[in-house]
């Protein structure tokens, strides 16, 4: 077998030492210096990257270092209330009976017509403050509609 190191056709070789003869000498210069700008460009721009990097690995780290420093902080605030908690005595019923005797002396002032109103009390029509995923803008409506104008039996 033989081997060479350019075109097997002599004719494509001829051909291409014609085309870099014809080429003028500031297109060749141009060409190269073109060439020399790009990789400079491209060198540059693998750089900045390469920092863009290095400073959002850095500034990742650092904001899991505050929410971790957050969720300690709640976490120990969430325990001393806890504790501050369960040392009453009955802690465990506090809670229930608090709303429960809330609800009781409401139901005492029940009248007719009124029922609309007891409901629209234990609802939260504020939709900002509302932290349910689900949409419940309807409900809230009908239930205001509901409280302007009850029904008649």
């Amino acid at each position: 077998f033989k081997e060479s190191n350019g075109p097997m056709d002599s004719y494509a070789a001829i051909s291409q030492v014609d085309r870099l003869q014809s080429e003028p000498e500031s297109i060749r210069k141009w060409r190269e210096e073109q060439k020399e700008r790009l990789e400079q460009l491209d060198a540059n721009s693998r750089k900045q990257e390469a920092e863009w990097k290095e400073k959002a690995i850095k500034e990742l780290e650092e904001w899991y270092a505050r929410q971790d420093e957050k969720l300690q902080k709640t976490k120990a605030s969430n325990r001393v209330a806890d504790e501050a908690f369960y040392k009453q005595p009955f802690a465990d019923v506090i809670g229930y009976v608090a709303a429960e005797e809330a609800f009781v002396n409401d139901a005492e002032d029940i009248f007719p017509g009124t029922e609309w109103e007891r409901v629209a009390q234990l609802c939260d029509f504020n939709p900002k403050s509302s932290k349910q995923a689900k949409d419940v803008s309807r409900m809230r409506s009908v239930l205001i509609s509901l409280k302007q104008a009850p029904l008649v039996r």
